[in-house]
């Protein structure tokens, strides 16, 4: 499941959160990100051991603005609170879980 979180619940349920946390910031307008948004449920159907979430980029601007997310889709790899990887554009499925398996 991929949680929707807003500028509101993004500390509670990235920052906090006691699993290594994917954040795909998107919007609904926006090409690449409707590619991106199967694959990330996709991912998070497949590995328990991380949360998966998605910002919309233009109802959360907070968020995207304090981490500069330019481009979208933008997926941030979150653990402790802190990002430790990032990915923009559309990429491959096996490119994402890749990263994933680097994480864990």
């Amino acid at each position: 499941m991929v949680l929707e979180v807003t500028d509101q619940a993004f500390e509670e349920e990235v920052m906090k959160a006691t699993k290594p946390v994917l954040v795909d910031f998107w919007a609904p307008w926006c090409g690449p990100c409707r590619m991106v948004g199967p694959i990330v449920e996709s991912l998070a159907e497949k590995n328990d051991g991380f949360k998966f979430c998605k910002v919309n980029v233009d109802e959360n601007q907070k968020v995207a603005g304090q981490y500069r997310v330019m481009s979208i889709p933008t997926l941030m790899f979150f653990k402790n609170g802190k990002v430790i990887d990032t990915v923009i554009g559309a990429v491959p499925e096996e490119a994402l879980q890749s990263k994933l398996d680097e994480l864990l």
